[in-house]
């Protein structure tokens, strides 16, 4: 018994044990805990500069660690089983050291190596622009190790190379290491700590190295202390190299006409230093500044030349033109004057925009739209700035209304004297034109019209309100009102009473509706235009639609053959017969429904009928179920003196002798006579024959 059940015990406890081990190690899964990517791809990297590493770990979804020289330097998760991480490399001395990937729940790591480079710094402190150097100043050069060896003394050897072609060095001891082979910044000058005949005293782009390939930087020195001025601002000028007292001409010209000369001895150790006022109606644009000597003997000739450009660059103005209601207006010609003198002219984009230079001054403007005079002033340009010129030109508000004030969509207006249409009356029937010269000597001419029918000619002389100029100027023109009589006939001529007739403008949404007199007529007030008409019947069917144009008092005709006519429905046996007592509905195209009995004569009326559709059903007294069904077109051609025939045959009845017996059961009761009369014809020639037989026999 015992034996029976151990097979089963051990599978219990192999369920139990793997059960076991899926909840106290979860999400395993077969993934290897492996570095698959470093960046950098060479495993060369320096300190301070992003490295980069990924791989995969067995812990789905898991805690991973990145240690870097026995660093933690990124803690992350990983998704599903990959990592990705990075890490800024901190300060170490030069080597090679171990890189590794952790994964924190298996405890299992993965390694590779990472090789740490040391990195030399040189960065000369010079201005920014558009401030520079002159000749004859001093410049800041710093120096730095990181991820040298550690604990060492390095000394750097900084050489300047000049724009004169000439190299000086100096030899720079940098302090000593630190145990993580950053070694602290060392700040020299050029020339000063250099000796000899190191110098600034030419103008150009100086370059100076770490141990000529180590590191390298640039810096520029020039004659002014920046690259641009404004007006009335001061250049200062330095130069040096030249020989003590000896004289130096000096001359500032702007293109090929000179604006400045001066004559200049040199001071101690031969340098150079004045300074030239910008004049303050200076011109926008490139100045040449040129130093050579003047001296006749031992003349100091300098190559590269003391030759250098510096700018008056004008500041930044923007201006927005914008008529009285402060739209902006596209198209202006602004003229710039200074001191009277044309400067210059720029025009508003078609967003009312424009810009140009100005220096510090004063300018007077002259702004003009279609060569007319529409505004005029000055500014005061200190700095970059923005202005607005208000022009003289009005806003046109044009409405349009009926007689009744309603307004009056969709209508086209002809603009003279530009010639040309304006945008269409929007819904409330206004249409805007923008930026109008107010006072012109010719007319403004408004011709307007719908459906290409002019209703309405206004001349508009000026602008103007009591001799002033206003923002908006309003025109209101109204669109007449026409008198639409409509008579409304039926079939025979007959005048149709109580109908409906709607007229619809076709664009522009306008509406109106009335009903029809003992005489069938009704009068409507149209707007001038051209309108949709429908005809509805008392019953509410539609009986007629056209269209009708409206530009005249119009006396209007309606004939609606599908109106009031008569509807003969005719029920008829198999063989044609009239059956009478037969429930005959209609239902007309409102879905209203009539329903009479046909007369002896098979025969149910339906008097003053209106639309294009009829549907008829026929139902025989008591019965639940239609015995036929059927929807005809009703048209024009089809009524002939008000009345239209429709005729069911109903062949599933025949009537005999005023009594409606179905068609089947007659034909079996035929049958069954017939049999019957087959049978007794059969028997009685059967008793003839017997007769016959038994005569012949006795005889």
């Amino acid at each position: 018994m015992r034996r029976k059940w151990c097979p089963f015990i051990l599978v219990c406890v192999l369920i139990i044990a793997l059960t076991s081990s899926n909840m106290l190690f979860p999400n395993v899964k077969a993934a290897d805990v492996a570095i698959t990517f470093v960046s950098p791809i060479d495993h060369y990297a320096r300190v301070g500069v992003k490295a980069e590493v990924a791989g995969t770990i067995n812990t789905t979804g898991g805690a991973c660690q990145v240690w870097f020289r026995g660093l933690l330097v990124n803690e992350t998760t990983a998704t599903q089983n990959n990592v990705s991480a990075s890490f800024i490399v901190p300060p170490v001395p030069r080597g090679n050291y171990t890189l590794i990937l952790r994964d924190v729940s298996a405890n299992i790591n993965a390694t590779t190596w990472l090789y740490i480079q040391s990195t030399y710094y040189l960065k000369v402190k010079a201005p920014s622009s558009p401030r520079q150097l002159q000749q004859g100043d001093s410049v800041e050069v710093n120096v730095n190790i990181t991820g040298g060896v550690a604990n060492t003394v390095y000394v750097a050897n900084i050489t300047v190379k000049t724009p004169a072609n000439q190299t000086y060095f100096a030899l720079v001891k940098l302090s000593n290491t630190t145990d993580t082979g950053t070694a602290l910044n060392l700040t020299t000058l050029y020339p000063t700590s250099f000796g000899g005949k190191s110098n600034t005293n030419f103008i150009g782009t100086y370059t100076v190295a770490f141990n000529k390939t180590l590191a390298t930087d640039t810096f520029f020195v020039g004659l002014t202390n920046f690259t641009q001025y404004h007006r009335s601002q001061n250049v200062d000028i330095k130069a040096a190299g030249y020989n003590q007292t000896e004289n130096v001409a000096l001359r500032i010209t702007f293109g090929s006409k000179l604006v400045y000369s001066a004559d200049v001895t040199a001071g101690e150790g031969g340098r150079v230093h004045t300074n030239w006022p910008v004049p303050s109606d200076a011109s926008i644009g490139t100045y040449n500044l040129n130093i050579t000597s003047a001296s006749t003997v031992n003349r100091t000739r300098k190559n590269p030349a003391d030759v250098q450009a510096f700018t008056v660059p004008g500041f930044n103005v923007n201006m927005t033109t914008r008529n009285l209601a402060k739209d902006r207006v596209s198209s202006v010609v602004v003229h710039l004057f200074e001191g009277g003198v044309s400067l210059l002219n720029v025009t508003s984009d078609s967003d009312g925009f424009c810009s140009t230079l100005l220096e510090i001054g004063n300018y007077t403007y002259e702004a003009y739209f279609k060569n007319a005079k529409v505004d005029a002033g000055w500014i005061n340009v200190t700095e970059a700035m923005a202005t607005e010129f208000i022009c003289s030109l009005t806003n046109l508000r044009v409405l349009v209304v009926n007689e009744d004030l309603v307004r009056i969509p969709e209508v086209s207006i002809y603009f003279k004297p530009d010639n040309r249409t304006l945008t269409p009356t929007d819904i409330n029937g206004t249409v805007i034109e923008r930026s109008l010269l107010p006072n012109v000597t010719k007319p403004y001419v408004l011709n307007a019209s719908r459906y290409g029918r002019s209703f309405n000619v206004t001349s508009i002389p000026t602008l103007l309100v009591n001799g002033s100029v206003i923002p908006w100027f309003n025109v209101t023109i109204t669109c007449p009102m026409l008198r639409l009589q409509a008579n409304v006939t039926g079939v025979s001529g007959q005048p149709v009473v109580n109908a409906r007739v709607r007229v619809r403008d076709l664009v522009g949404g306008l509406s109106n509706e009335g009903t029809t007199d003992a005489q069938g007529m009704v009068v409507l007030n149209c707007t001038f235009g051209s309108y949709s008409l429908k005809v509805y019947g008392s019953d509410g069917i539609e009986i007629h639609e056209t269209t009708v144009e409206i530009f005249q008092n119009r006396n209007l005709t309606i004939n609606c053959p599908l109106y009031g006519f008569s509807v003969h429905v005719k029920v008829v046996d198999y063989f044609g017969q009239p059956i009478s007592n037969v429930n005959v509905t209609i239902r007309l195209k409102n879905l209203a429904q009539f329903s009479h009995l046909t007369l002896a004569n098979g025969s149910a009326v339906f008097d003053n009928v209106s639309g294009d559709t009829v549907q008829v059903s026929v139902r025989f007294a008591g019965q639940t179920e239609l015995s036929a069904q059927n929807t005809f077109t009703i048209n024009e051609q089809s009524i002939k003196e008000r009345s239209v025939m429709f005729q069911f045959k109903i062949g599933k009845y025949i009537v005999l002798m005023g009594f409606l017996v179905e068609t089947s059961h007659l034909a079996l009761a035929l049958l069954i006579a017939m049999s019957l009369l087959v049978i007794l014809a059969i028997e009685i020639y059967r008793q003839r024959k017997h007769v016959k037989l038994e005569k012949e026999e006795s005889e």
